[in-house]
């Protein structure tokens, strides 16, 4: 989280793998580590997001994240961790109450 918060895409795509997926489902996937940086590169440049951790749990290889957000916005992210990189991360959000949280342009 600390990662995420400063905005650091690039550190934060060494967690992944070389194959990873990123899927936040209100968008389409994204898959190879290269396409995950660019990802946070552009999210990050767009707006300042941060996360607090509510709760993490663990069980064996997958990881749960249950988050919020300063402005009220909460979601869930499920992790699959293989030779500590993960492979598989899925997030779960309001992506048009993040949008409007955040006065960014709401697509048609």
């Amino acid at each position: 989280m600390e990662t995420f918060n400063r905005g650091d895409a690039i550190a934060l795509s060494n967690f992944y793998s070389e194959d990873a997926i990123n899927h936040q489902v209100a968008n389409s996937p994204f898959v190879g580590k290269i396409a995950i940086r660019e990802m946070f590169a552009a999210e990050f440049s767009q707006t300042k997001m941060t996360c607090l951790i509510e709760n993490i749990f663990l069980d064996g290889d997958w990881a749960i994240l249950e988050w919020k957000d300063p402005l009220g916005l909460r979601g869930c992210a499920f992790f699959h961790i293989h030779h500590s990189k993960i492979v598989l991360q899925r997030g779960y959000w309001d992506k048009l109450s993040f949008l409007r949280m955040h006065n960014l342009p709401i697509p048609d």
